[in-house]
C-alpha cells in the first residue's frame, strides 16, 4: 500500500510494531501486536502504549487527527508480519462496535489494493464469510493468499 503512514519498527520475532503518532496532542506511542491464539492463528492487538504497565490501551481515544495514517500503519504492519509468517491466519476486531466499524471501513476504502495479497473475512452471527463491503461485521480474519 502506497498511503501515508508512520515509520515503525518491530523486534526479532515479527511479533510486536512499534511506531508514534504525531499530532496536535504530541507524540503519541502506539503498538500493534500479533498474539498466537492457536496454531498459526494470531490475534492483532492495537493501542496506545502504556509506559508503566508495558501494557496496550485499546479504549484511548488519542484524537491525534491522524487515523487514515495510523491505520495505514498497522495494515503495513500486517503486510511485513504475514511477510514473515506467510501461512498466518490473523484476526482483528475492536474493542468497541465503533472501531471495528472503521476497520470496516479501512477495508472497503482500500479494497483493490488489500485483495492483490490478501483474502479477507468478516465474522457475521458466529459465521465466518467473504468479506463485503457495506456489511457489518463482529471481526475480521485476513490471510496472504
Amino acid at each position: 500500500m502506497h498511503l501515508p503512514r508512520y515509520t515503525y519498527k518491530t523486534n526479532e520475532s515479527y511479533l510486536d510494531y512499534e511506531f508514534l503518532s504525531v499530532g496536535p496532542r504530541g507524540s503519541v506511542k502506539k503498538v500493534v501486536r500479533f498474539t498466537a491464539i492457536h496454531t498459526g492463528v494470531f490475534n492483532l492487538a492495537f493501542g496506545d502504549l502504556d509506559e508503566e504497565t508495558g501494557e496496550i490501551s485499546d479504549t484511548i481515544v488519542t484524537n491525534n487527527n491522524d487515523s487514515r495514517k495510523v491505520l495505514a500503519t498497522v495494515a503495513a504492519t500486517v503486510h511485513d508480519f504475514t511477510l514473515q509468517y506467510s501461512k498466518a491466519i490473523i484476526i482483528a476486531k475492536g474493542s468497541t462496535h465503533s472501531r471495528t466499524r472503521l476497520y470496516r471501513m479501512g477495508i472497503t476504502n482500500n479494497w483493490a489494493v488489500i485483495t492483490l495479497d490478501f483474502e479477507v473475512h468478516g465474522l457475521k452471527d458466529k459465521h465466518w464469510e467473504l468479506f463485503e463491503a457495506g456489511k457489518d461485521y463482529e471481526a475480521f480474519l485476513i490471510r496472504r493468499k
